[in-house]
This record gives structure tokens, sequence and C-alpha cells, in this order.
């Protein structure tokens, strides 16, 4: 057996081979490292306009997580019901690690929690809605960042949120 962690959640993976993704943020295979040389994407001096679009990211990271937990508690369909319990738990993790990066406690928030309605078909094409809005987020987070750890930290996020996208289509 061998300790992983993973470089976006900092979370600890105990197994014989790396998981394909991280089970508690989604994270792709490629950012799991053994736990002897782990060291979260971090960057000490941030410039602006990462400051400003990891703030962004948390925001977006926190409705998402309201608006899931909503809809997995009101879905009567319980593959539905489960699906949106597990991405709420995921996008509470990218805002967990986005205030590491900020170096601020996460902030006690319910936006988003309303806007979930009693059709599960409309909570999925508006949970595809915002997963599209992230990942375009995400890529534009990309190419305004200069530090590398925050690049990468944000393509993770892309990568992740494109995952999203394929449940919710």
């Amino acid at each position: 057996m061998k300790v992983y962690r993973c470089r976006v959640c900092g979370e600890v993976y105990i197994g014989e081979e790396k998981p394909k993704t991280c089970p508690f943020c989604g994270a792709h295979e490629a950012y799991f490292v053994l736990a002897k040389e782990w060291k979260l994407l971090h960057s000490d001096s941030l410039s602006d306009i990462s400051k400003d679009n990891l703030k962004k990211a948390l925001d977006l990271e926190i409705n998402n997580t309201n608006f899931y937990k909503a809809i997995s508690e009101k879905s009567g369909d319980i593959y539905i019901s489960s699906m949106f319990k597990g991405l709420s738990k995921v996008e509470r993790e990218h805002a967990s690690a986005i205030c590491k990066h900020l170096k601020i406690q996460k902030p006690n928030s319910n936006a988003g929690s309303d806007k979930a309605v009693d059709s599960d078909r409309e909570n999925i094409k508006e949970a595809n809605r915002r997963e599209r809005n992230a990942v375009k987020f995400y890529g534009e987070a990309i190419k305004q960042a200069s530090e590398k750890e925050i690049k990468d930290f944000f393509n993770a996020l892309m990568q992740i949120e494109s995952d999203h996208i394929v449940l919710t289509d």
C-alpha cells in the first residue's frame, strides 16, 4: 500500500495505485503524488488579478455547493439526489482549497440554495449551465494568472468542471 496526496485539495488517499480521480475534489490522477513528495499547489505572493479571480472562484464554488445540496435534498429520484450530493461535496472541497490559497476562513453562506426548483430536469439544465460557465471562467483565469501554481490550480478545476458537464449532459 502507498500513501498519496492530492495537490489540489491536499487530501490523503491510501491504495496500491493512484486513483483516476480524487474522491474528495475530483482532480485527475496527474495531481496525485506520493505523500512524501507532496506540496500543495500554492503561491505565497499572489497578484491582484489572481486574488480577484480566486475570490470570484470562491463565490462560484460556494454558490454551486449550496445549489447542488438543495437539489439533492429536493429530488425524489435517488440517482439524481445522489449525483448532486456528490457534486455538492466536490464543490465544497474546491471552496476549501481556494480558501487555502487566499489564506482565509471559508465564509458561511447559503448563496445558491434558494435556486433549486421542483423539476429535476430544470435543475439538471441549470447545473449544466453553471458548469459550462465555470469552465469558461477558469479558462479565462488561467490566461490571466501570472503564477504557475495558480494556473495549475485553475486548470485542475477546469478539468473537474468539464467532467461535471458530462454528468449533466
